[in-house]
């Protein structure tokens, strides 16, 4: 039954990001034939209800209304979390992602993100504020395309 949720939780896309999954992104943290559990990329995330809702409605389309969702804020919400399926998905979509292994690390974010169109390292942050609040928007020196970086946390 917990694969069964778990698969109807892959297709439950991001409500800022849709190329990505709330599986994808590490949102969905436990599984279990009663319950949901999930962690918002940071605790004042403008997406939270939505993603409830959109979770929500994909079980009870799948005949699961009696599982429960939770929201769980500790420990908090880690780029960690995000699956490599996850990091390809974003890189697709033109979202740089964090490094493998940054966490909460604040040094991983200065260092050059490397650009998701060309593939150059020779990036720069143009500002800490992107698209949505967990994101940076940063600009490629080689091919002068800006684009969105998570920010690492």
């Amino acid at each position: 039954m917990t694969k069964e949720i778990r698969r109807i939780l892959e297709s439950v896309p991001d409500p800022e990001i849709p190329a990505v999954s709330v599986v994808d992104l590490g949102i969905v943290r436990e599984v279990s034939a009663d319950r949901v559990v999930i962690t918002p990329t940071y605790t004042g995330c403008p997406a939270t209800h939505t993603i409830e809702q959109s979770i929500r409605a994909a079980l009870d389309a799948h005949g699961f209304a009696d599982v429960a969702i939770e929201t769980a804020l500790a420990p908090p919400w880690s780029t960690d979390w995000i699956s490599d399926a996850g990091r390809e998905k974003l890189r697709a979509y033109g979202i740089a992602p964090p490094p493998k292994g940054a966490g909460a690390s604040a040094l991983k974010n200065a260092q050059a993100a490397e650009c998701p169109r060309c593939g150059s390292m020779h990036t720069e942050e143009v500002s800490r504020f992107g698209s949505t609040p967990c994101k940076a928007l940063w600009r490629c020196k080689a091919c002068a395309e800006p684009f969105d970086r998570f920010k690492c946390h």
